[in-house]
């Protein structure tokens, strides 16, 4: 039995990983940490947790040892503290941006907040296990994935696995859990509610991850974000140009052999019926990405649709995921969840 603690657990990514691990066989949650509810109990800020712990936040400055600590930390805070962190426990798992981009300055072009450590970055793994599984057995250090990155990076996996890709569009679709649980002036809910906003047109940072996992050039990869009136959910179109004739059935093949034994990726092949294509709506809550497509039929375009939960398959259910990789536990253990239909 691994003792685990969430730094930063106060947030929403935080709140579904205490979710998740006080119903994984092999962990025991023993520290949960924030410094503006220090004291409180957790369920005041994750009430849907109460009767499940009886668990209180912690300052930072009292955390003791444990065997796992999964950083929940704004972006730039956990790199500036890395050696810390890996004085008070054997396996990091860092769910912030910090040490998600394998080259330095590759990361200081993407993300404003910049604080550099070579030696620590060189030592993480990017914690998504479709794939980078092979790296993360056995893995101490191993960094959380970008909710957006991994919507495009399992949808177009296949394709660019199989040297097929010419030029690719991403349209992403996401609710507001991605601002976090902090209101700003966007998520602020008279501003937020009803709106279909554009972002991120160009230039998100995410962008940055699909480029490095899937070795696409900027060339070929263009990225747009938009805000809907959702929680929870990312819905990514894929407008995928190729560059050879590729039939339906070829498409097929290629993911069928990608993620046949993948325990989260689901592949939509519905003929009929409201869900023929994913939909994140009936999702949340759930480890799963599900992958669709459709080709144009006289051009050279395949549409590919994923969705998935962004604070779970895009940020804490990767990382419980990846840390049962590490650690050869059943991958599936503590993400059982199947998502509720109706929601």
């Amino acid at each position: 039995m691994l003792d685990v603690a969430i730094v930063g657990g106060s947030g929403y990514v935080g709140g579904e990983l205490l979710r998740i691990l006080l119903d994984h066989p092999e962990c025991k949650i023993t520290q949960v940490t924030s410094e503006r509810f220090s004291r409180r109990s957790v369920t005041t800020l994750h009430p849907n947790l109460r009767d499940r712990t009886r668990l209180r936040f912690r300052s930072i400055d009292q955390l003791e040892k444990a065997d796992v600590l999964f950083l929940c930390l704004p972006h730039g805070k956990a790199i500036g503290d890395i050696e810390r962190f890996a004085e008070l426990a054997d396996t990091i798992i860092d769910c912030s941006a910090d040490f998600r981009l394998r080259d330095s300055a590759w990361h200081k072009e993407w993300y404003d907040t910049y604080t550099d450590n070579p030696d620590y970055r060189s030592r993480f793994v990017y914690g998504l296990p479709e794939l980078e599984r092979e790296n993360l057995r056995g893995a101490r250090y191993i960094s959380g994935v970008g909710c957006n990155a991994t919507a495009t990076n399992l949808a177009l996996y296949p394709l660019a696995n199989a040297g097929v890709i010419e030029s690719v569009t991403v349209d992403i679709k996401v609710g507001s859990s991605e601002g976090g649980a902090s209101a700003s002036l966007s998520s602020h809910h008279p501003e937020r509610a009803g709106v279909v906003r554009s972002f991120a047109p160009t230039g998100h940072r995410h962008q940055a991850e699909v480029i490095q996992e899937l070795g696409l050039t900027r060339e070929q990869l263009n990225f747009s974000a938009t805000a809907i009136d959702m929680v929870r959910g990312i819905l990514a179109t894929s407008h995928v140009f190729l560059s050879e004739e590729v039939s339906n059935k070829d498409i097929f093949g290629m993911y069928r052999d990608a993620y046949k034994k993948e325990p989260f990726i689901r592949i939509i092949r519905d003929r009929a019926g409201v869900y023929r294509f994913p939909e994140p709506k009936i999702l949340a809550g759930s480890n799963y990405c599900d992958i669709g497509w459709q080709v144009d039929e006289g051009s050279n375009r395949v549409v590919v649709v994923s969705a998935l939960d962004n604070l779970m398959k895009g940020a804490a259910g990767s990382a419980v995921q990846s840390l049962n990789v590490a650690h050869g536990f059943d991958e599936r253990a503590g993400l059982g969840f199947s998502g509720l239909h109706p929601v």
